[in-house]
């Protein structure tokens, strides 16, 4: 995760963009989903398209479960550089902010933002006037050289998994 002391890279200049305010109901996270993965087919990463889904599941379910308010929208931006895919969630809920946890085994829920660790490339949260953003981020990888797949997960010294 980013922390408020690390100083953000330049941003790419952004090829495609979508953004769409959602209401806070369990239908929304699965349009989202969908939509996310038909907009990365479309803009020609299907290979990307399974994992953007996934990540903006976690992400709208995380900000309909712990940042809804009655009656205020939570919105999903999506960006298109040269070098990453960026998916963003915004939820009106800005003193709640999400951290890694190890759920139980016997918890049902507890596991999105560590299933977000692994499979973004980065990810973190960014403080709005009103509420907050949570960010992931996959790298578009060129060249037979650039590695693939998920990033390490371990556990931290607090029970926390930390990504590395």
């Amino acid at each position: 995760m980013t922390s408020a002391q690390e100083k953000p890279p330049a941003p790419d200049p952004v090829l495609r963009e979508d953004r769409l305010n959602f209401t806070p109901t369990a239908r929304s996270v699965s349009f989202s989903r969908r939509r996310t993965a038909r907009l990365v087919r479309e803009w020609g990463h299907p290979g990307l398209a399974g994992d953007a889904a996934l990540l903006v599941s976690e992400l709208a379910t995380n900000a309909l479960l712990h940042g809804a308010i009655r009656g205020r929208l939570l919105r999903v931006h999506l960006t298109l550089s040269a070098t990453a895919l960026r998916i963003a969630v915004s939820d009106p809920r800005g003193e709640r902010l999400p951290g890694l946890r190890e759920a139980a085994g016997d918890e049902c829920y507890g596991r999105g933002l560590l299933i977000v660790a692994r499979i973004a490339d980065r990810w973190g949260v960014e403080p709005r006037t009103v509420g907050k953003t949570v960010f992931a981020e996959l790298a578009l990888r060129q060249g037979p050289d650039m590695p693939m797949g998920p990033r390490e997960v371990r556990a931290g010294p607090s029970r926390t998994a930390t990504p590395r």
